[in-house]
């Protein structure tokens, strides 16, 4: 039994946390560098670290087990969520500078979502043995829905049914405000795009967490243990956004690790709630015999998953083309969108990343070609980005040295179909 002081404790120094983040890094927009990223993503993990270390010292080593296999899976779960982050910032074309704010809401918006789950949850287990069959069947559900093949309509996750009514219900100005979510157009008072962006990651944040509840519930029941796990898992999300955008898309077979291990806990949760059975078309009520998966089997099973998805993600060749194909599209979208960076030499870092990445397309071998032939759009693209280039080399020569090229590395040509294709 935790202790209302330790409760208390506990919810400070969490609090302290965000409210850290936010005065150091949010309040003031900009876009952070990976050195910055990694250096902050590593300063939040070693804090939930030291966290379970000392929850391990004080509550024991199966509430320090059950601390570090609850954040780890929360941890990867979080991971998967910012691929629809990463959507929903796309299609709003939010601007880098302000990507942090909208990402600090999330994580605030989403742990007192998460909390109210927890405790729900707690209240309903302390009453209801049978919610573990409820949680069990939700689990395996998820699990069986990230096996699915994508859907082609993926992008209208950030146009969801919240969305839709929000536009027709308010009045909304085409452009940012800076990070304001109001404006006054002609004396009237208009929200901006950035609140429709916070709406959309609440929104999503309440479905994220339908799935992590559960699957934490079935590693403990202690809601002290949830609770810290939750938090410190969303603590350095946002930094881990920054850290990883650009390689998201190279993690390609994450999904089917987390439906491996969501499958599993699902699968452990109805064997629990069999073993507490009190359901009377179950065993005539009575408690099935069956076996307790333990906490050091889940953490084995849940790191072991993610180590081979992950390895298998990284080597993979296919990965690696289709990482590098979708990157050089997001960074011409952003290098020809000055509303979502202006700053003259974060674009000219832009364009250099883009560079190398056509330099990579160069590289592909033919057997990869088909997954190119349909990008037409990154071909218009990468053309339109080098002629934009090549305007501004010709009107601000000295702005950039002697070396300074927006010639093309890579022949888009030579995916682009044929006349004959095209009259066929």
């Amino acid at each position: 039994m935790v202790s209302p002081t330790t409760w208390i404790l506990t919810l400070v120094l969490i609090l302290g946390l965000m409210a850290f983040d936010y005065l150091v890094h949010v309040r003031s927009p900009h876009t952070p560098t990976v050195r910055e990223a990694a250096r902050w993503t590593a300063i939040y993990v070693g804090f939930a670290a030291a966290f379970g270390v000392g929850t391990w010292q004080l509550g024991g080593s199966k509430m320090g087990l059950e601390f570090f296999a609850g954040y780890i899976t929360e941890l990867s779960l979080s991971v998967d969520n910012l691929f629809v982050f990463l959507i929903i910032m796309a299609s709003f074309k939010v601007p880098r500078a302000y990507q942090q704010k909208v990402l600090e809401f999330g994580i605030v918006f989403s742990l007192i979502a998460r909390s109210a789950f927890i405790f729900l949850g707690v209240a309903l287990i302390n009453t209801f043995s049978w919610v573990f069959y409820l949680f069990g069947l939700i689990l395996l559900i998820t699990a069986g829905n990230l096996l699915k093949p994508e859907s082609e309509d993926s992008e209208d996750e950030a146009n969801n049914i919240v969305i839709r009514t929000a536009k027709r219900l308010f009045r909304t100005t085409p452009r940012y405000e800076g990070d304001r979510l109001f404006t006054h157009v002609d004396g009237k008072r208009l929200m901006t795009p950035m609140l429709l962006v916070m709406i959309a990651i609440g929104g999503t944040d309440v479905m994220f967490a339908l799935d992590s509840i559960p699957a934490i519930f079935g590693l403990t029941q202690n809601a002290y243990t949830v609770f810290t796990a939750v938090a410190f898992s969303l603590m350095g999300l946002r930094q881990l956004y920054f850290l990883i955008d650009g390689l998201l898309d190279r993690l390609i077979y994450l999904k089917y690790g987390l439906a491996v291990i969501l499958g599993f806990i699902g699968v452990k949760l109805i064997l629990h709630a069999l073993h507490e059975n009190t359901l009377p078309f179950i065993n005539g009520g009575e408690n099935v015999k069956v076996i307790e998966i333990t906490t050091v089997t889940s953490l084995l099973v849940i790191v072991a998953s993610l180590a081979v998805v992950v390895v298998a993600s990284l080597l993979s060749p296919k990965g690696k083309v289709l990482t590098t194909f979708r990157n050089a599209k997001r960074h011409a979208v952003q290098y020809l969108d000055l509303d979502y960076e202006a700053d003259p030499a974060i674009r000219e870092a832009n364009y250099a990343r883009l560079m190398t990445e056509e330099a990579e397309l160069a590289k592909v071998p033919e057997k990869y070609d088909h997954l190119l032939k349909g990008e037409q759009q990154l071909l218009d693209l990468l053309d339109e980005v080098h002629r934009v280039h090549g305007d501004h080399l010709d009107r601000f020569p000295d702005a950039f040295g002697a070396d300074a090229s927006s010639e093309a590395l890579f022949d888009t040509a030579r995916y682009r179909p044929v006349d004959d294709e095209i009259s066929e």
